[in-house]
């Protein structure tokens, strides 16, 4: 992760950030509560408040994180790739099946735009706008491609016999020639 997710945070309210992300992947969502959460780190849920205000806060604080890897991690696999379009759409997809609990927080509700970690939504969204070459309608609409196929993959939405390496390749495809 990098230091922008991290820079105004306390050792101990990183250690419950940390705490809160090991819940939501392992438990999900419906898992991770502020009680939960200090009862892993070791201290009464009440204290907890001194170092976050609210759960909405712990949950942005999961969000900037989620953004800042899943940018760290596509913009080297864009650097280290000839087609960054297509790296960026698969780092996305290998984010989303390897978190599926914090990519679900991260996009299945109104982004808190106020209480994210400053800069961290633009540098998201620059890795795709950059992927489509500049522009930002194509990098928007590599994104509502990605996502969907991404969250219809998580929730099994697709049948069982769907080759959908080969619907994200056409579907990317579709993407490039339009870009062209």
């Amino acid at each position: 992760m990098t230091a922008t997710t991290h820079t105004s945070r306390t050792p101990r309210s990183r250690q419950i950030v940390t705490a809160a992300r090991e819940l939501l992947e392992q438990d999900g969502l419906e898992g991770l509560s502020m009680r939960r959460v200090a009862e892993r780190v070791g201290i009464r849920a009440s204290s907890l408040y001194k170092h976050l205000p609210d759960k909405r806060a712990l949950e942005a604080a999961l969000i900037s994180d989620g953004l800042a890897e899943w940018a760290d991690l596509a913009e080297q696999a864009a650097r280290a790739n000839d087609n960054a379009l297509d790296a960026v759409a698969q780092t996305y997809r290998s984010f989303a099946q390897q978190h599926p609990h914090l990519y679900r927080l991260m996009t299945e509700r109104a982004l808190p735009r106020d209480a994210l970690a400053p800069g961290v939504e633009a540098r998201a969204a620059r890795v795709m706008i950059d992927a489509a070459g500049g522009d930002a309608n194509l990098a928007r609409a590599l994104w509502a491609f990605a996502h969907g196929m991404a969250i219809l993959e998580l929730n099994q939405r697709f049948p069982p016999d769907a080759d959908l390496d080969a619907a994200w390749r056409r579907g990317l495809e579709a993407l490039r020639e339009d870009a062209s």
